[in-house]
């Protein structure tokens, strides 16, 4: 700062032009650092929704009560208002009773899946084909199925 003669202070041209120079690298760095925020919550978006289409596809399996073929299958799904492309493949485990499905999302398009899901499919009695007994043995020994009330004593009475 300088004095003039008068006894008033100010800053001069060179000041100014520093103290702008320092403002609109500070302004940029924050439009960047904004433009970044917006870019990662529009990729989380679009996970969380390839996730929310991967999960659908294992519950919708899961609902049908289907032997699953080992194959791949491959489909399209809308899910909050974005276009999906899913590829399901269907492999064996060392159960044979037992199915591992791998459900991977990607943008129609793409080759890099969004999300990628693994679950696993139980055959049940109602998609065997084959009158064998099930391996789970009886379910009424785990509290899945309606008992009937214990009669009671006189001395219950």
């Amino acid at each position: 700062m300088i004095r003039s003669r008068n006894g008033t202070s100010g800053f001069t041209l060179v000041e100014i032009l520093v103290a702008l120079a320092v403002l609109a690298i500070a302004l940029t760095a924050t439009a960047h650092a904004l433009g970044s925020a917006v870019d990662t919550t529009a990729a989380l978006r679009e996970r969380v929704l390839a996730r929310w289409v991967a999960e659908d596809r294992l519950t919708e399996l899961e609902l049908k009560s289907e032997w699953p073929a080992l194959d791949t299958k491959e489909g399209d799904a809308t899910m909050g208002g974005r276009r999906f492309h899913w590829v399901q493949e269907t492999g064996v485990t060392p159960v044979t009773r037992l199915r591992r499905v791998e459900v991977s999302v990607m943008l129609p398009g793409a080759k890099v899946p969004l999300a990628r899901l693994t679950g696993f499919v139980e055959q049940t009695g109602s998609s065997v084909t084959t009158s064998s007994p099930s391996q789970t043995g009886d379910l009424s020994q785990m509290g899945n199925a309606p008992t009937a009330p214990s009669p009671q004593t006189e001395s219950q009475k």
